[in-house]
């Protein structure tokens, strides 16, 4: 068998392979970001993980970025959730949560009295919103005042003690992508002459601050993890920082000092290419990180065996292949062809594309 389909040993938790689910925006939730009851039969059909990381999750109304995509606010959200969490057990599963704020990549259309999306500077993202109302250009944030941002720092903590009601197993902060936090850490997307820009220690003082917050309510950094993406443009046609070894090689540092459970990385660029440049060093990442390394980025299992063996990872995600491959794990150990979902199936929608794909042998098994 393959080392990658083996069980592996995760902080506290046993895993039953290093396959991780990666997050995957769906855009099935309602407009109150609640997650739909055909969400339980979706997660569950993909229990096969080793791991789970939910798609990306708004802690608040002010975080949403993205038309029906799921929070995790309110007690109907948390409710919700629970049924997915409690499918996921049944089938002998693991799941985090993904703890998300797109910062600048929104529309005044998804926020709340149609309000400016906010950021740590004005600087407009290129780009189109998906809205209710489709498709429109991004605007110019609002640069969000000093005294604003602890409050958003609260937003994460009540979202993590959510997800913690939820019956989830841990959290996932995602510090990638160019959504909020990562746009206060890159110097190209944080222009703020205040504590929170400038320097290397100024600008991860926001996110650190969320790491402190949401590590305290799980009890320490043991079912915490966190995602980067030094290395990516998308969305937004955002610039690189101007130095991501030192910025990235400080954060790294500075996220020891909580214990985090892993690290979760987007080598290259989401959904366009593994090439990364010459200032964008992921074995630094992995040297330097105390905990265990998620590699992501159009993973096949024969690159998965070579990194392994190899030392570059210890899991790894699947993002775009579970989506018309529930029972994924199977496959790559029969050697069975994956299928393709067309993009029409990405987002929005109904159970159609989403939950209802079968597996080899028809429908996947699963107890609710």
């Amino acid at each position: 068998m393959s080392p990658i389909l083996e069980p592996f040993t995760l902080g506290d938790l046993t895993l039953k392979n290093r396959v991780v689910m990666a997050p995957l925006t769906r855009s099935r939730s309602s407009d109150e970001g609640v997650p739909p009851a055909f969400a339980v039969d979706y997660y569950a059909q993909r229990a096969n993980a080793g791991l789970i990381i939910s798609e990306a999750t708004n802690i608040s109304p002010q975080a949403v970025g993205y038309a029906l995509t799921p929070g995790i606010w309110t007690d109907v959200q948390v409710e919700s959730w629970k049924a997915v969490t409690a499918a996921v057990h049944a089938n002998d599963g693991r799941i985090f949560l993904q703890l998300w704020h797109t910062g600048r990549i929104s529309h005044p259309d998804v926020q709340p009295n149609g309000e400016l999306p906010v950021a740590p500077s004005a600087l407009k993202p290129e780009g189109m919103a998906f809205t209710t109302s489709g498709m429109q250009p991004h605007v110019t944030p609002r640069a969000l005042e000093t005294d604003e941002i602890p409050g958003i720092v609260e937003d994460y903590r009540r979202a993590a003690e959510n997800a913690k009601r939820a019956g989830f197993d841990g959290v996932e902060i995602h510090s990638a992508n160019n959504y909020l936090l990562e746009q206060f850490v890159r110097d190209s997307t944080n222009h703020r002459t205040d504590q929170y820009g400038g320097s290397i220690e100024n600008r991860l003082r926001f996110p650190l601050a969320v790491v402190k917050a949401v590590t305290e309510v799980w009890g320490g950094g043991q079912r915490v993890g966190i995602r980067l993406s030094p290395a990516t443009t998308e969305p937004g046609k955002t610039p690189l920082d101007s130095d991501p070894k030192a910025t990235f090689g400080a954060y790294v540092e500075a996220l020891n000092g909580f214990g985090l459970l892993y690290v979760h990385t987007i080598e290259g660029v989401t959904q366009q290419t593994r090439d990364v440049p010459d200032e964008v060093d992921f074995g630094q990442i992995r040297k330097r990180f105390k905990g265990a390394y998620i590699g992501n980025n159009q993973y096949t299992l024969e690159l998965a065996e070579k990194d392994l063996a190899e030392g570059r990872a210890d899991l790894f995600s699947f993002g775009r292949p579970y989506i018309a491959n529930p029972d994924l794990v199977d496959r790559l150990r029969t050697g069975a062809p994956l299928a393709e979902a067309p993009k029409a199936y990405w987002y929005g929608g109904g159970a159609t594309g989403y939950s209802d794909w079968p597996g080899m042998n028809g429908p996947v098994p699963f107890r609710r």
